[in-house]
């Protein structure tokens, strides 16, 4: 008995060890091993729960029933924080860990937590062609849905994790952008529980100023409780047009030209390679297709989006022309998160880890940020860009030779979008309505010196001088009064007094600034 209670002490501080010191080093060395064995099959399990129950909520139309209710408990919430004399400001109580955006945010730990339970689609209105949600809702959750009944929306954000919520209080930006506007752009109207604690709705026309101020807010106004968002016709395809361009001059010229001709394609997505080569991609929904040049990038087993663009580089003569099922294009970039999960699994695309485990792919970014851990953390923090930034269309050129000579990263994404000139803390600096690019960046740099503060902070001051914009979601390195110079924080902080929510909710800046989401 006594060898049997030695093996099992042994066993026990082997587990031990390898608790503190070898998953720490598996996680650091061999990330992709912990992925593999683990956080893939554990998101095909979070998935297959949220996607059965979703659609058991949905065919029983029991979220409309229960959406009030939640909506006065959230307001419960908010008026028993004000009775205790609302010492603390408050936050959503969604861990920081189930948001897309690669931090958390400390304020979570120090902030009065508002439960809200809000994922669920309210109601498809085709005849006013608007589909209400919850703010929780997420792209994959509301495409499938609408795909099936023949809409869709017109601007899609690309990954299927991307909730309504979060990009209306931060952005959300797609291919068609260069014709519709960003995410916002597409919100009919809003509906907020406030300091305190009332429900207020605002549109176009019915509290004005409000809907305006939200976006970019960063839930520093109120908490989204639903949002009415415009749906328009689908169609079984997109007709995709594959451009390579080399040299940065045609580059630009031709990626401009197709955003704003006459009569611009309904999708223009730009993928650089490098300094002077790109894909150039151009699309039209239809509902016929030459069959022998339909492609379902979406299955599992097919190579990443990204690698397949790629191969149209070397292709000489008229541009190659695919058909694409609509749902498969709007989360094109969703299995390989852009580029991102080569960095995780460097063997990911290869033809027999598709087949044998892509139908697993991708792993939730959630699962990715609770299990990195500080030492994956800081790495990532030291040696990783994840960044977005919007820059005028004039400004292209200066911009990609601005990335290149601080980061060398690629690929660069290039999506194009329409900014219109309307009150809120993004708009022209002009009068006039103007087009802008989304130039993205994920990955590791290639350039020798990289630093991510410092040089975070030179890619900052120079967006801030093209008169452009860094999307919240990742670090910003900026002081308070640099950030305010980026953004207008007229009708903002004019909402913030008016609605009493200086003493309920942090300001914006604190919220997304370094400091507050580490």
């Amino acid at each position: 008995m006594a060898p049997l209670l030695y093996v099992g002490a042994a066993v026990l501080l082997a587990l031990v060890w390898l608790r503190l010191r070898g998953l720490e080093y598996v996680l650091v060395q061999h990330r992709w091993l912990f992925v593999c064995l683990f956080l893939l099959p554990l998101s095909v399990l979070f998935d297959a729960y949220y996607f059965i129950r979703a659609w058991l909520v949905f065919r029983m139309c029991s979220a409309p029933k229960q959406h009030d209710q939640r909506v006065r408990d959230i307001q419960k919430q908010v008026r028993q924080w004000r009775a205790e004399g609302g010492q603390t400001y408050m936050c959503t109580g969604r861990p920081g860990w189930l948001t897309v955006s690669l931090r958390v945010g400390k304020y979570k730990k120090t902030h009065k937590n508002i439960m809200i339970n809000l994922m669920d689609i309210l109601e498809v209105d085709t005849k006013r062609q608007i589909v209400r949600v919850e703010p929780l809702v997420n792209m994959g959750q509301v495409t499938s849905l609408l795909s099936s009944i023949g809409w869709t929306l017109p601007v899609v954000p690309e990954l299927d994790d991307l909730t309504v919520g979060g990009l209306i209080m931060g952005t959300g930006i797609e291919t068609s952008s260069h014709i519709y506007g960003l995410f916002q752009h597409i919100c009919v109207s809003f509906e907020l529980v406030l300091a305190d604690g009332s429900l207020v709705r605002c549109s176009e026309t019915e509290n004005s100023d409000l809907f305006y101020a939200v976006p970019w807010s960063y839930g520093t106004l109120g908490f989204l409780v639903a949002a009415e968002v415009r749906i328009v016709p689908a169609r079984h395809y997109v007709k995709l047009r594959y451009t390579p361009v080399r040299g940065l001059d045609a580059i630009c010229s031709t990626f401009q030209h197709e955003c704003t001709r006459p009569d611009p394609a309904t999708f223009v997505e730009g993928l650089m390679y490098g300094r002077n080569e790109a894909v150039i991609m151009t699309g039209e929904l239809t509902d016929t297709a030459e069959p022998d040049k339909i492609n379902n990038i979406g299955y599992y087993w097919k190579p990443w989006f990204f690698k397949h663009v790629e191969g149209f580089l070397h292709k000489s003569g008229p541009p190659c022309v695919e058909y694409i099922p609509l749902r498969h294009y709007h989360h094109r970039h969703t299995r390989s998160i852009f580029w991102e999960l080569q960095d995780i699994i460097p063997f990911g695309n290869h033809p027999v880890f598709r087949m044998l485990l892509g139908w697993m792919v991708p792993p939730k970014i959630a699962l990715l940020k609770l299990t990195q851990g500080e030492v994956v953390r800081k790495l990532y923090e030291q040696h990783h860009v994840v960044q977005d930034m919007l820059v005028p269309m004039h400004a292209l050129q200066k911009s990609l030779t601005c990335f290149h000579d601080e980061i060398n990263l690629y690929p660069l994404w290039l999506c194009p979008f329409r900014l219109p000139s309307v009150p809120g803390m993004v708009h022209p600096k002009s009068d006039q309505e103007e087009m802008y690019v989304d130039i993205g960046a994920y990955g590791e740099p290639k350039m020798k010196g990289y630093t991510a503060g410092t040089t975070t902070r030179r890619l900052e001051q120079f967006v801030r001088d093209q008169h452009g914009f860094q999307m919240l979601y990742a670090d910003s390195y900026m002081s308070r009064e640099e950030f305010w110079n980026m953004f207008d924080p007229t009708l903002y902080q004019k909402m913030r007094k008016q609605y009493g929510c200086e003493g309920a909710f942090p300001e914006v800046y604190d919220k997304i600034c370094k400091a507050a989401r580490h």
